[in-house]
């Protein structure tokens, strides 16, 4: 899923205007320039083994090591280390899973600030919707859910109820990204409860 997001991600901004390395994401107040200089420079710390709690603290740090760096300079480094990064969490068998997630759901979020249309539903979301239902094995409830043309179960805990919705905005629930509420039905539990990273 991290390659599918960095090619998507380069696909964007291969011949995206200056005015929209400015444009503002989902995670405000970054910019499109923030997000890639976040990706790139978690992966580079797992490249090179430095951990990275995805504290603010650590992602602010991201970006502010890259704040002088010419634009196409920021680009270039997420695809130089796509390779290393993917080998990386495959070599970690798990636990680094949710770095390549996170890329792919960062893909949305420059998707949307330009104004690409359902930017959660990006490419390869049939690997991320199972990616993100992995990761809610976390929560003690469980929901059923209904995508349309996939089902799966949120959460591993006693069944609490259902979630009906479509797959932009399944991620932009479990991302916190500020879902339409008239495009899901939620029963059983909060929109908070399937929040997993934001």
């Amino acid at each position: 899923i991290l390659f599918i997001a960095v090619e998507e991600i380069d696909r964007l901004l291969s011949g995206a205007l200056e005015a929209d390395h400015n444009r503002i994401t989902a995670c405000a107040p970054w910019t499109v320039r923030d997000v890639l200089a976040h990706c790139s420079g978690s992966m580079l710390r797992a490249i090179e083994d430095r951990g990275h709690r995805f504290t603010p603290e650590d992602n602010e740090t991201d970006v502010d090591e890259r704040r002088t760096w010419p634009f196409v300079q920021v680009r270039d480094e997420l695809t130089i280390t796509a390779q290393p990064t993917a080998d990386r969490i495959d070599a970690a068998g798990g636990p680094l899973d949710g770095l390549g997630l996170g890329v792919w759901v960062h893909s949305g979020d420059i998707r949307e600030a330009l104004a690409v249309a359902d930017p959660y539903a990006a490419p390869g979301y049939e690997l991320g919707i199972q990616v993100l239902a992995d990761r809610s094995h976390r929560k003690d409830f469980s929901l059923a859910v209904d995508l349309g043309d996939y089902s799966l179960n949120f959460g591993t805990g006693p069944r609490a109820g259902t979630l009906t919705t479509d797959v932009e905005t399944f991620v932009r629930l479990t991302g916190g990204r500020s879902p339409d509420p008239a495009r899901y039905r939620l029963e059983g539990a909060q929109p908070s409860d399937l929040v997993l990273f934001g």
